[in-house]
């Protein structure tokens, strides 16, 4: 099976701040890390379903980190795929 991913992706784990409607916020750990978008392991977002989108923020750095909307790309029972989503800005 041949790795389709446009960007590589690093090891990576820090706590990650995930919220959604379904099940407000809940504080989980990514697992890798690529410029596309980022692994996160907790067993309650195995419920989400592909295309669902969620918002994160990386916690415990220096400064307060950005919130991010992400789109679930992939779901297993540890956790999900997210795509990061950069929304464009009419000039």
């Amino acid at each position: 099976m041949s790795n389709q991913r446009r960007h590589p992706r690093i090891p990576m784990k820090c706590r990650i701040k995930i919220s959604h409607p379904s099940f407000g916020e809940l504080v989980a750990q990514t697992g890798d890390l690529s410029d596309g978008g980022v692994y996160v392991k907790h067993p309650a977002l195995a419920a989400l379903s592909q295309g669902t989108r969620v918002t994160g923020q990386v916690q415990d750095l220096p400064i307060e980190a950005p919130v991010l909307q992400m789109e679930v790309m992939r779901v297993d029972s540890d956790g999900v795929g997210l795509r990061f989503v950069f929304e464009e800005q009419p000039d």
